[in-house]
Order: C-alpha cells, then sequence, then structure tokens
C-alpha cells in the first residue's frame, strides 16, 4: 500500500521542534528521533511519511541538545598527519561509507606531524562530545593518551599496530612490512642496498618500516652503512636526491627501498635523467602502491597496504561499540602485500 501524503505543513513561528514533525507525521517523537538516527529501524512507509514532513517544514535536528541529554553527539572525529596526503583518501573514504549508513558524521582535522597538535586537536574534538575517534598515529603526548582514556570514547588507532592500543587498533605491521621487502630483494639476489625516507621525526610508522628493512638484511648476514639510510625531503625531488646521493656514497649499489612511492618515482626520474637502467643497472622499490606505481616505466615493485578496509573495519567497530554489540581492546591485523612489478 502507497505511503500515505504527509499533511500540508500550517504556517508556523519561531523554531520547528521534534514535538512538531510527530504531530503534522502523525507519529510519536520517538519515532521521528528513530527516523533521524537510525532509519533502517524504522518501517518504509513510516520513514518516508517523517521525511516528507521535515521537508515541507524545513526541520533541521538540534544536535547540541541531543547530545546534552545522550552527552554524545552523532560526529566521529578522524585526526590524520596530513590532509596534503593523498594516502588517507582511501581511508577516508572507507569511514565514511560506514558511518554513512548508521547515520553518523565524519569531520576530519590534520596533525601536521606533530603529537602537540595532534594533543589539542583530541582536546577540541572531546569538548564536542564525539561518538567515536579514530586517529592515524599510534603515538601519543601523555596528556592526549590520558584524556583518551578518561573520556571513554571508543577510539580506533590505524597507522600501525601499537603494543598497547588506546582502546582499539586496526593496522597492518610497518616493521613486517619492510622486512617483507628485504626478503623480497634479497631473493632476487641483490646484495648491496641503500634506503631513504622522509623525515622521520616522531612518524614512528617510517621508523618502523625501516627498522624493518634493516632487520631483514641483518637475518641475511647484511648490516647496513649508515651512510647509506637517508631521509630526505617530500616530493618527486626527494626521491631525486636519494637516488643521487645514495649512489654518491657508493657508487656499487643494487637496489634501493624507498619508503614513500612519490619517493621512488622521483629515484625512477633521477635514473632516467642519467641513462641508468632499471633495473638492470639498478633496481628501485617503493611503498603504498598508488596507482601512479603501475604506470610509471617501468611499474615500479610496491608494498600495498589495505587501507580502505582499513577504514571500514574502524568505522565498523565504533559502530559496534556504540550499538553494545561489542567490548573490551581490539587489535586486528589487516596485513599488507608486497607486489612485485618490473622495478626489481
Amino acid at each position: 500500500m502507497p505511503a500515505a501524503s504527509a499533511p500540508k505543513a500550517p504556517p508556523m513561528e519561531g523554531e520547528i521542534s521534534m514535538r512538531d514533525v510527530a504531530r503534522l507525521a502523525g507519529v510519536s517523537p520517538m519515532t521521528v528521533s528513530r527516523a533521524l538516527s537510525a532509519p533502517h529501524l524504522v518501517r518504509p512507509e513510516t520513514l518516508e511519511q517523517v521525511q516528507s514532513v521535515i521537508r515541507t517544514v524545513g526541520y533541521v535536528p538540534n544536535r547540541v541538545a541531543a547530545s546534552l541529554s545522550s552527552r554524545r553527539t552523532s560526529l566521529v572525529g578522524l585526526i590524520v598527519p596530513s590532509l596534503r596526503n593523498a594516502l588517507y583518501a582511501q581511508t577516508i573514504q572507507g569511514i565514511s561509507d560506514v558511518l554513512q549508513r548508521h547515520g553518523l558524521h565524519l569531520i576530519i582535522s590534520d596533525s601536521g606531524y606533530s603529537l602537540e597538535r595532534e594533543e589539542e586537536l583530541i582536546a577540541a574534538y572531546l569538548a564536542q562530545r564525539p561518538c567515536g575517534l579514530i586517529l592515524h598515529n599510534t603515538v601519543h603526548t601523555p596528556a592526549a593518551r590520558q584524556m583518551l582514556e578518561a573520556a571513554g570514547v571508543p577510539c580506533v588507532e590505524t597507522g600501525n599496530l601499537p603494543p598497547q592500543p588506546v582502546d582499539m587498533a586496526v593496522s597492518y605491521s610497518n616493521h613486517a612490512a619492510g622486512r617483507a621487502m628485504a626478503g623480497h630483494l634479497l631473493s632476487r639476489g641483490y646484495r648491496r642496498f641503500g634506503f631513504a625516507s622522509l623525515r622521520i621525526g616522531t612518524n614512528e610508522r617510517l621508523r618502523e618500516r625501516r627498522d624493518g628493512f634493516l632487520a631483514g638484511l641483518r637475518a641475511a648476514g647484511i648490516t647496513l652503512d649508515p651512510a647509506m639510510v637517508l631521509e630526505v625531503d617530500e616530493g618527486l625531488e626527494g626521491g631525486s636526491r636519494a637516488l643521487a646521493e645514495l649512489l654518491a656514497r657508493d657508487a656499487s649499489v643494487q637496489a634501493l627501498f624507498l619508503a614513500g612511492d612519490v619517493l621512488a618515482a622521483g629515484a625512477i626520474f633521477e635514473c632516467a635523467r642519467r641513462g641508468l637502467r632499471v633495473p638492470q643497472d639498478i633496481a628501485i622499490a617503493g611503498s603504498d602502491d598508488n596507482d601512479l606505481m603501475q604506470h610509471m616505466v617501468p611499474p615500479v615493485t610496491t608494498v600495498r597496504f589495505p587501507r580502505y578496509r582499513i577504514g571500514v573495519r574502524s568505522a565498523e567497530l565504533i559502530v559496534s561499540r556504540l550499538e553494545a554489540e561489542a567490548s573490551g581492546p581490539v587489535m586486528e591485523d589487516l596485513g599488507f602485500e608486497v607486489v612485485q612489478r618490473g622495478s626489481t
């Protein structure tokens, strides 16, 4: 049976309330609330009736009032190191896809790779009564960690697999990824290596990837000269500089692992400028597997991380916690894949 048409809304003065919407739709205020926060729990014909009235009268829910009564909003906060880095786009999309289905809303900020800035953002988000937080960092200032633990807000860390998560963690082991790349290059017969990454500073993800690579080489009896471990600035120019400096330090180097695909692309371009063949004269490997890697000449061997799936699982864990379907600490390792291509 088709849903009954919504009654024509009479002229109304002042702010329209949920009670007004309920009266016009012929339902209870609780049904209106459920239609807004959990539409999948409302019968389709009733949902359409409520939504029709909302459209007609232009009702906007008072989220502030709702947060005061429920002690939380429908907001989930996400803090990433940089909004300029396209690597986070897939994770953001995965989070958003899940939250939208559950009537939750994503807000995003970047910490600029600063733990102090992350601490400020955590404090600002908690003041807004979010129903969940997702943090790419897994290392935090003591004050930030204390705030997170005291707030009791569902929190998911995604950048690494921390030994002691604040609450929940969904990620992969950067150390294992670095070690796996060492194993791949060794299996191809290379024995003289160089490594380059962006400035590590407080970035434990890059540190773990570097340390895993060095550990993989040591397991094969190879100790890398510290001079062949380099930190450079971001961008293609950083990759070009990495190749130039590592070759200047050891002209016999056979393979480079650049912990970032843009750096790897810059190194490939520098090889072309120098007339070096890849991989015949020098092998190049990257990490993260952005679209560019498949279309380089040659295509670049890299480490692929399940970033979209990480976003999906992070949001699913927050929803499960909110719906009381799960509790207690969670640690999920979604793994990674070394993708071999023509550059090694």
